[in-house]
């Protein structure tokens, strides 16, 4: 099985944890410390933020301002349209901002915020009759 570390800088690793603990992930005490903390999204699936320092020693460019140009989109799915709504008011209760309107075709429902630095989440749910099996 693969695993996924999606990457994200931030300025201030103690309030983005404080902020992803409010919207209910966990964090790997084994692989966090004072520069970086390691978010538990799924059994294999993590996000590393990592302090603007410490994210500079992997990069060789300037760290993007995702406050001014959106350089990665992180989608998570969610097990209801409850699920979608309830994760959008603990992130705005944490502090995120709104990013776009709320999508709705039926069958297909997310919504979309940036984090404390930024950074856009969407989270979506899908209706599991309306996913084709091949």
């Amino acid at each position: 099985m693969r695993m996924i570390f999606v990457n994200l800088p931030v300025k201030d690793l103690d309030a983005s944890k404080a902020f992803f603990a409010a919207l209910g992930f966990g964090f790997n005490p084994q692989f966090t410390d004072e520069t970086a903390a390691c978010m538990v999204i799924a059994d294999n699936i993590f996000a590393m933020l990592l302090t603007e320092a410490k994210f500079s020693e992997f990069i060789t460019q300037p760290i993007s301002d995702a406050t001014r140009a959106t350089e990665v989109l992180v989608a998570l799915s969610a097990s209801s349209r409850a699920e979608v709504d309830d994760t959008l008011a603990k992130a705005l209760a944490a502090g995120a901002r709104p990013w776009k309107p709320a999508i709705d075709y039926g069958f297909m429902y997310g919504i979309s915020f940036q984090d404390l630095d930024g950074h856009v989440w969407e989270v979506m749910w899908m209706d599991p009759s309306a996913v084709q099996k091949t």
